[in-house]
């Protein structure tokens, strides 16, 4: 009997923080696509962010590791933070396909993001690698967003029907900065963490 490939999701972001936006399409994702399992990827330096500041590797990281615990199907890879270099998802799937050389890898996305994805390094290579789990977003409903694209693209491409959660990490950040409540924005181990450590200005 011949074995089935593995399956793997991966969900990309500065995750700064973390939030239950992602862990819905990633969950989303996993169930739908019946994926065996799905990678969190904390950006180490991401190209589409130049000079913008992020959080420190570490806080992200745990922030991640927080967020996921209890969930046996969602796992860290920490290939892009400990590669200190700019983070171009293509490097990153070749790591992967280093690792796991059958798996058939599911890269998750939302719409706006995939809209632009003609922008980022090497595109058709990427397309190639992988397919792309799109979760829709406000205003970039699935026609308008294949219509943007190459149509070899097309067949690459798989949409998810998560729940549109829309909740941005800049907003989150902009809460704590004002002393707002983020309960349920975050989940509560992140929550706790951004409070212990003084993350964003969130100290007492």
């Amino acid at each position: 009997m011949e074995q089935s490939r593995l399956k793997i999701g991966i969900i990309g972001g500065t995750f700064d923080p973390i939030h239950i936006g992602h862990l819905i399409i990633a969950e989303d994702a996993r169930f739908r696509l019946k994926l065996d399992k799905v990678l969190f990827v904390p950006a180490g330096y991401p190209p589409h962010k130049p000079g913008k500041p992020i959080s420190d590797a570490r806080h992200r990281l745990a922030m991640v590791e927080a967020a996921i615990t209890g969930n046996p199907s969602f796992e860290i890879f920490r290939f892009e933070i400990d590669n200190q270099k700019t983070s171009y998802t293509v490097y990153t799937l070749e790591a992967l396909l280093g690792i796991y050389k059958d798996a058939e890898l599911f890269f998750i996305m939302g719409t706006d993001s995939l809209a632009e994805i003609t922008t980022w390094h090497d595109p058709d290579r990427l397309v190639r690698m992988c397919r792309i789990a799109a979760a829709e977003r406000i205003g970039f409903d699935r026609e308008k967003v294949l219509g943007m694209l190459p149509e070899d693209y097309h067949e690459s491409i798989v949409f998810l029907d998560a729940p549109i959660v829309e909740i941005s990490s800049t907003e989150i950040r902009r809460r704590v900065v004002l002393g707002e409540s983020i309960r349920y924005l975050v989940p509560k181990g992140v929550e706790d963490y951004i409070v212990r450590n003084a993350i964003y200005g969130s100290g007492e």
